[in-house]
């Protein structure tokens, strides 16, 4: 804008000066009055005084021819007219270009008035954008720290699903997969998923886990878990080992512990406070079966087959 207004005053004052100029020089091209001033007349012509005349001749008159005059004009010649030049007078400075004067000057004024104006403007524009660029990030970041905060109130306060082992009082070498409430709010548990592979060590289970072949045919009823309560969702007991296997030399090698069982499942519940388009929960969750004589089943499997979200 500042170069704008600028350009726009340079046109104007190279517009105006030519004009200004072209009136001077009109008035210096005025015509000019031409004198034609006359040659003094000469003197009119002398009579030769030469000596007394001589008598003529009887019948023959001889006169003697006299030199001619400087002074006297040639005859027939015109008169010469010579042309003087007056001295040059400066013109008169008109009302015209008193006018045209003070108005170029009035507009120098205001053009540079106005540049100076515009400049502080354009300044001014340019700090309030810079202070308002520094407000909107710092709303930003109030608006962010506002969001975690936020964030990680809910996140302490909603439910977390942990799972724990847990031996069978009544039924030897049984166990049985605890899904416990440790969050500070209720937990509604929507869906549940478990399956058994056999295997040489956890490096050779499938690198992302298929919880599809696990999921029971009949309908899991939701269960509302309470701060700090627990629920069973999946025994397994040391006679489920010989279902699993597929010939009887799995089997021999299980008990010799050159392949192991690794029992994997996946909980899916939610918080009874959060809104309903908010996303599920879920807690994924692999043991070993440890098979020997004192059998134990232990928490165990790579991390993507542990984890909480």
């Amino acid at each position: 804008m500042f170069r704008r207004l600028a350009f726009l005053f340079l046109i104007l004052a190279c517009g105006l000066s030519p004009a200004f100029s072209h009136a001077q020089s009109d008035s210096d091209s005025a015509p000019r009055p031409v004198t034609a001033t006359p040659k003094p007349a000469q003197a009119a012509p002398r009579a030769s005084t030469g000596g007394p005349s001589k008598p003529a001749s009887a019948g023959l008159t001889q006169s003697t021819p006299s030199a001619p005059d400087p002074d006297q004009p040639t005859s027939g010649a015109p008169p010469q007219i010579v042309v003087t030049s007056p001295t040059t007078q400066p013109s008169a400075w008109t009302w015209h270009d008193k006018v045209l004067w003070g108005a170029l000057l009035v507009l120098v004024i205001l053009g540079y008035i106005g540049v100076v104006l515009a400049f502080k403007i354009l300044q001014n524009i340019q700090r309030q954008t810079e202070f308002g660029v520094a407000a909107a990030q710092a709303a930003l970041q109030c608006a962010n720290a506002a969001l975690e905060s936020s964030q990680a109130i809910v996140d302490s306060g909603r439910p977390w699903i942990v799972i724990t082992i847990e031996p069978f009082l009544t039924v030897e070498h049984g166990f049985k997969v605890m899904a416990t409430n440790r969050g500070r709010t209720p937990a509604r548990i929507l869906a549940k998923a478990d399956c058994v592979k056999i295997a040489t060590d956890e490096t050779k289970l499938p690198s992302t886990p298929d919880y599809d072949s696990g999921k029971s045919a009949t309908p899991f009823e939701p269960i509302i878990l309470l701060p700090g309560e627990s629920a069973g969702i999946r025994p397994f007991r040391r006679a489920d080992v010989r279902s699993y296997c597929a010939s009887d030399d799995q089997f021999k090698r299980v008990e010799k512990w050159e392949e192991k069982v690794f029992i994997y499942g996946r909980v899916i519940y939610r918080d009874l406070i959060s809104p309903l388009d908010q996303p599920n929960h879920e807690t994924d969750w692999c043991c070993w079966y440890v098979y020997r004589d004192k059998d134990a089943l232990v928490i165990a499997g790579p991390p993507e087959y542990n984890k909480h979200n």
